[in-house]
């Protein structure tokens, strides 16, 4: 249950929910696997592996899970079908196809094919805080997040998000950081991973791992106008990640003190022991995220 990536969203206009409200709208699109020719299909599913609750609804803040199922039938699989029937069909009827006969012939393939490809699944963890407006979804790409977010929006009708949005630039603020460690704030500890970009984007990306970041090959780099677009870091000993240039937050790991103070609680029940992890988790991430919005000056409504 616990997190490993967070893709966060702002709430705008939307209207308070009803206790039991969303609880009651999810099994409309609960999820059920793939039939027929369907290349992928989408639902919720139950957070819990025990258990038939679609959404944990905890002091205001809802864990609530997607499936997404997909057919995989790679490209070059069709590609190399269709190669195949068109040669045999030029060859029987002595002339060269027409661009629209390939692609109906394409479609015909992609068609009986599908049915007998294999299946993926994969889960994607959504939290909604009602006190503090936010969603934060468990997407390793900001594509996969909105795929859960159309979900719940046709689950509810109508949902207006945006990314969230901070007045500084993270990238200016990340190489504030590591261009001048007295500028860090009080609770933030660099990590040993950075990517580092030039302006353009000429010369490539700068990836460090298991490196010293104050050392004098990233300082080289920075001075040479080099812009960090991820940074490991931790807060406050309690959680590290990786920061993207876009708030993206990847790579999340708990402090072994957040994770025994999760052991320590004795919770026989399924559903309640992935409440009592999902509370605790979430006042760790709430902590770190405001704490991020802070130092990036505060948080602004985004463009038009």
């Amino acid at each position: 249950m616990w997190f490993k990536n967070l893709h966060l969203y702002r709430l705008h206009d939307s209207a308070p929910l009803d206790d039991g409200q969303l609880a009651a709208a999810l099994p409309e699109q609960r999820f059920r696997p793939l039939s027929g020719v369907e290349a992928r299909r989408i639902g919720w599913t139950t957070p819990a592996i025990e258990g038939d609750a679609l959404v944990h609804e905890v002091m205001g803040k809802h864990l609530m899970t997607a499936k997404v199922q997909e057919r995989l039938l790679p490209a070059g699989v069709v590609a190399e079908e269709l190669e195949a029937r068109v040669s045999q069909r030029e060859a029987a009827e002595g002339r060269s196809l027409r661009r629209r006969e390939r692609l109906t012939m394409k479609e015909q393939i992609f068609e009986e094919l599908l049915p007998r490809a294999f299946t993926q699944s994969r889960r994607t963890d959504l939290w909604w805080c009602r006190k503090a407006g936010m969603i934060a979804v468990n997407a390793s790409s900001a594509s996969k997040a909105e795929q859960v977010l159309d979900l719940l929006r046709q689950t509810l009708g109508s949902l207006k998000v945006t990314p969230l949005a901070v007045s500084q630039p993270p990238s200016l603020v990340m190489g504030e950081w590591l261009a001048r460690p007295e500028a860090r704030p009080e609770g933030l500890i660099i990590g040993d991973a950075v990517t580092l970009t030039a302006p353009g984007g000429e010369d490539g990306v700068l990836r460090a791992r298991l490196f010293d970041l104050d050392g004098e090959e990233i300082q080289t780099a920075l001075s040479l106008g080099r812009i960090p677009t991820s940074l490991a870091i931790e807060i406050d000993g309690r959680v590290a990640f990786t920061l993207g240039d876009d708030l993206s937050i990847k790579g999340l790991r708990f402090a072994d003190a957040v994770i025994e103070e999760a052991n320590a609680s004795e919770h026989e029940d399924a559903a309640a022991r992935i409440e009592a992890d999902f509370l605790l988790m979430a006042g760790v991430l709430e902590d770190a995220v405001a704490s991020l919005i802070v130092w990036m000056g505060g948080e602004v409504q985004p463009t038009a």
